[in-house]
């Protein structure tokens, strides 16, 4: 499991790094599209794996950890992007951050799809009774709620619209990534591995915003809007 994780992220830089040695040549719309074809394909290859019957004895499990893996994979994307922009002067990232984060909803949104097709039967009456089994979709469900809110917001007209209040808004995306963290380290069993992979990778991002965040409070600079 842990080894298919770290596929699924190393693919994703991968498509980073194309997404970087064509921002040398391609317009800023190119590289939209292009992030854009290269966002849908691993939606792509679980579709080919439902045609090929190559999902396991366990076929709506599989979707339905392999689906809340991407959606990982594109939140952990979207927060790096200021980080990577910071570290290595990589602006051009900043204008497809929006993206990254419509599909880690997207794929979020596939994977609360998945749950309740194959998890509970289409069944909500039986959503309780799952929590008790599964307490960790507690932190899930207000997660899936922020991304919602922060996807259907991300829209210009949106942004002019609640003007000053867009920002702190945006913020709650750290919410989101503290209760996925939570989602991930609540269910494991018996390997250690995502809880590691995942809780690790997320927190360092959220760690580093805070340390930049502290520092530069230190200096007087209280204006200063984490991204």
């Amino acid at each position: 499991m842990v080894t298919a994780r770290l596929r699924a992220f190393t693919a994703a830089w991968i498509c980073g790094g194309f997404i970087k040695d064509g921002a040398m040549f391609l317009a800023t719309s190119q590289r939209r599209w292009l992030l854009f074809v290269l966002g849908l394909l691993p939606c792509a290859h679980l579709v080919w794996r439902v045609i090929e019957n190559q999902l396991g004895p366990e076929p709506g499990r599989t979707l339905v950890l392999n689906t809340g893996t991407w959606a990982v994979v594109f939140l952990a994307l979207s927060l790096a992007v200021t980080p990577v922009k910071r570290l290595f002067g990589w602006r051009f990232l900043q204008a497809h951050r929006r993206m990254l984060g419509l599909f880690c909803l997207f794929y979020a949104l596939l994977h609360a799809l998945g749950y309740w097709l194959f998890l509970l039967g289409g069944n909500w009456q039986d959503l309780g009774a799952d929590i008790a089994k599964r307490p960790f979709i507690l932190a899930s469900l207000p997660a899936l709620l922020l991304l919602i809110v922060l996807g259907v917001t991300s829209h210009r007209r949106l942004m002019r619209q609640l003007a000053a209040y867009w920002q702190p808004l945006h913020r709650s995306v750290y919410a989101v990534a503290l209760l996925i963290i939570a989602h991930v380290v609540w269910q494991i069993r018996a390997s250690y591995g995502d809880a590691l992979l995942w809780g690790g990778l997320l927190g360092s991002l959220l760690a580093l915003r805070l340390y930049w965040w502290f520092g530069q409070w230190r200096s007087g600079k209280k204006n200063w809007a984490p991204g």
